[in-house]
């Protein structure tokens, strides 16, 4: 067990999260003092968000490298330097303070110019990123999500304000905000210097947009300016990530075509609208998507595209915002035509309560049990079985909620005699690690069925 854990089992639960906070800073301004503030010699942009932050990490990283600077990335899909990216195995979308700092020590060795660091509100009310000169804050959206962490949506929304009150210190003191957001006035507010995009509101805006399965055209006008924009990932939250990028690239100089380029450049993001081909009739796509944000969006643009039967699979994660699963039940079982609830990471949860409260929305929503709802806890066999229910060309599974993950979280062998207490995920006495590839298993699952 690690010392937070020691911590976490002999401290209340309440004195240790008010302590929390103060032990990660020391351990970051530990961490800064033996590499030597790395963070300082290179510009950092960062990324925050509900939804949206890595794909729009990826749209700039992309952007840039196709301008001809060196690059760092660090995201929850993976980190990395220009073309050698790795991909990011743990649980965590910011990093404890020493690896982060230890990366991007690395990074300044290798003479990075730039750094895209996705930052969460978890690293950013704990402290963890300090150090971090941030001269960019880049906001995707913010909507109801880690309230089990932050209580409410107020300190929720504060936590991700405080990435545009420390970029505001330095450098550019930039801060780029999605308009169309219901708490833009609050971010726009704590920088000098800001630029709003959106699709209805704002001095950035995307005009004469084109959705297609295979991406989206638009015409980004600012001012006098336009840019021809073509993104290779559909959906229209993804016209938002990349005005995201366009506002980065427009802010830092780079000329129209780097812009246009970079964008168009980027292929994919895995585990983010992934496309699943073994030359079944029907589509299969996988994405991260798990919170009701985007859901409504992933599936309000989706629903007129399948032209055959949707089929969701999901679950939701244990020992997480509880609030938000049947409120994922009622719009899956809105836009989809049948509902696959399945394990996401239970960790020591019991998943049949966590699957009986996401059917309750999606009951409510006016689906039935065993006719176009149905609960299969063993995600493999949920994955198989959803398969199972689609036939021909038009038909689409959708596979939402793990995205890139290489793991699930599932009790471990003292899960419910321990469940009380609070501990480390990955304390083995309550939560077990197990292997997992959602793209693997669902080509297994492809080829298995194809073979019968």
């Amino acid at each position: 067990m690690s010392v937070r854990g020691i911590v976490k089992k002999f401290i209340p639960r309440g004195v240790f999260e008010q302590i929390e906070p103060t032990g990660h800073l020391l351990e970051a301004i530990l961490a800064n003092i033996r590499y030597g503030f790395p963070a300082h010699s290179m510009h950092v942009i960062g990324v925050t968000g509900t939804n949206g932050k890595t794909t729009t990490s990826f749209m700039i990283h992309a952007m840039l490298r196709k301008a001809g600077y060196h690059v760092g990335l660090l995201t929850t899909v993976a980190y990395g330097v220009d073309d050698d990216i790795h991909p990011q195995v743990a649980h965590m979308t910011t990093v404890s303070a020493p690896l982060l700092q230890k990366r991007l020590a690395e990074f300044k060795k290798q003479g990075v110019q730039w750094v895209i660091l996705e930052t969460t509100s978890h690293a950013l009310a704990q402290h963890r990123v300090w150090g971090v000169p941030y001269e960019i804050a880049v906001l995707t959206n913010i909507t109801h999500e880690h309230l089990d962490y932050h209580k409410t949506f107020e300190r929720y929304v504060a936590a991700k304000r405080r990435l545009f009150e420390l970029a505001a210190r330095h450098g550019m003191r930039l801060g780029l905000v999605n308009a169309d957001d219901p708490q833009a006035a609050a971010f726009l507010s704590a920088v000098p210097n800001s630029l709003a995009y959106g699709l209805k509101t704002g001095e950035l805006t995307a005009n004469d947009v084109t959705l297609t399965s295979e991406g989206s055209q638009y015409t980004a006008k600012v001012g006098s300016d336009s840019y021809a924009i073509h993104c290779q990932l559909p959906g229209e939250f993804n016209v938002y990530n990349s005005l995201a990028a366009v506002a980065v690239g427009r802010k830092i100089g780079l000329s129209k075509q780097q812009v246009e380029e970079g964008i168009k450049s980027l292929a994919g993001v895995e585990g983010r609208m992934t496309v699943i081909d073994e030359g079944q009739p029907f589509d299969v796509i996988i994405d991260y998507a798990h919170t009701p944000d985007s859901f409504e969006k992933l599936f309000r643009d989706l629903r007129p595209i399948v032209k055959g039967k949707l089929v969701a699979v999901f679950g939701s994660a244990g020992r997480r915002d509880e609030e938000k699963r049947p409120v994922q039940g009622a719009i899956a079982a809105k836009y989809a035509d049948e509902v696959v609830i399945t394990e996401e990471d239970d960790r020591d949860s019991d998943g049949q309560e966590i699957m009986n409260e996401i059917a309750a929305g999606a009951e409510q929503a006016g689906k039935k049990r065993d006719t176009d709802l149905f609960l299969v806890h063993d995600r493999r066999e949920a994955i198989a079985f959803a398969f199972s229910r689609v036939s021909k060309k038009g038909d689409t599974v959708l596979l939402l909620g793990k995205g890139h993950e290489k793991d699930i979280l599932r009790p471990g062998p003292r899960a419910v005699e321990l469940r009380h207490l609070q501990q480390d995920d990955h304390d083995v006495e309550r939560v077990v690690s197990i292997p997992w590839n959602e793209a693997e298993e669902a080509r297994k699952a492809l080829k298995r069925s194809h073979n019968n």
